[in-house]
């Protein structure tokens, strides 16, 4: 990973110009065909300032493409700017033996189809998959967000996919490694609670207060969201007084074989604010246990050897400090 071109600044990097740039519309009639050169194929064409064009019907779309859902009134409404500016900036594409694939760009596509384009205005990039993969999330990432579940499917598709770590994920895209953590702990979220992120009626913040929630309890907690309009903070205080519960419903089993409640300190409101808390600043699930003395025990969970890392990286006080500097 390191011997590779790190796109961690993103297209601004790649296309060697800010994204915000504000120059002339590119249109089809800025092309002046009597200059134009056919490229060797004659699938592409050039006008006289260079600049190279495209038929919308040999482009293909974005195997990775994180967005999975589209809006037709931004699309319209983008086709009503094309029509009236043309396009600020070229779609993005690369070679892919005789076919042309999509990089970057698929808004502004489907926008000049709605706006009645056979052509488009591109940049031609030589580009491996891995290179595609990260330019599709960086553009979607920069221009328009992505939903919570979106991007965190594609940041572990990504991750699974080129075996590379979250902090590595991290620094490609230009995002914190946290962000990156705490993206894709929402994929352990129950289905309907995740399809009701992606569909708007939940927000990240809500779906984050819902993870140290039995997949039962998440869909409970989500409905009353939807229905009564629940706010973040509110939400984490009923999962606090729900971790509550559900330890005051434990029995514990005697040697005398009769069942009992555990004491009541064992777990107050007090230690599962303290859980919410430290979730929230580790980004993995947190327990907290203390019995009536005072002492007790901490639990941090993590799913696999890159998530260790980022915590004991989070936790060490000083750089130097290895796995034998803990106690």
């Amino acid at each position: 990973m390191n011997n590779q071109r790190r796109l961690g600044r993103g297209l601004e990097a790649l296309l060697g110009r800010s994204l915000d740039e504000h120059a002339p519309g590119l249109t089809p009639s800025t092309t002046d065909t009597n200059a134009a050169a056919e490229d060797g194929d004659g699938l592409m064409s050039r006008d006289a300032e260079g600049q190279r064009w495209l038929d919308l019907g040999v482009i293909e779309p974005n195997p990775f493409q994180p967005r999975q859902r589209f809006d037709e009134e931004q699309i319209a409404d983008l086709a009503d700017s094309i029509r009236a500016h043309g396009i600020l900036q070229p779609l993005l594409v690369r070679r892919v033996e005789d076919r042309f694939q999509l990089v970057a760009g698929e808004r502004r596509l489907r926008a000049a189809q709605a706006a009645g384009w056979e052509r488009v205005p591109v940049q031609v990039k030589d580009l491996t998959d891995q290179q595609t993969a990260e330019l599709a999330l960086v553009e979607n990432l920069q221009r328009t967000d992505l939903n919570p579940i979106e991007k965190a499917t594609s940041f572990q598709r990504y991750l699974t996919e080129y075996d590379c770590t979250q902090e590595e994920l991290a620094q490609r895209v230009n995002v914190n490694r946290s962000t990156v953590a705490n993206l894709i702990r929402l994929l352990e979220l129950d289905e309907n609670v995740k399809q009701m992120v992606v569909a708007g009626e939940l927000s990240q913040g809500h779906a984050r207060a819902l993870l140290p929630l039995s997949q039962d309890r998440q869909r409970e907690m989500a409905r009353r969201v939807a229905s009564e309009g629940l706010s973040v903070r509110k939400i984490e205080q009923l999962a606090q007084d729900a971790a509550v519960e559900a330890s005051e419903g434990l029995r514990i089993v005697g040697n005398d074989g009769v069942s009992r409640k555990p004491p009541r300190s064992e777990r107050s409101a007090q230690v599962a604010s303290l859980e919410q808390e430290l979730q929230k600043i580790l980004g993995t699930k947190v327990e907290l246990r203390q019995t009536a003395k005072g002492n007790g025990r901490m639990t941090i969970h993590f799913r696999d050897a890159d998530e260790f890392e980022r915590l004991r990286d989070l936790l060490s006080p000083s750089p130097g400090l290895g796995a034998t500097g803990a106690g």
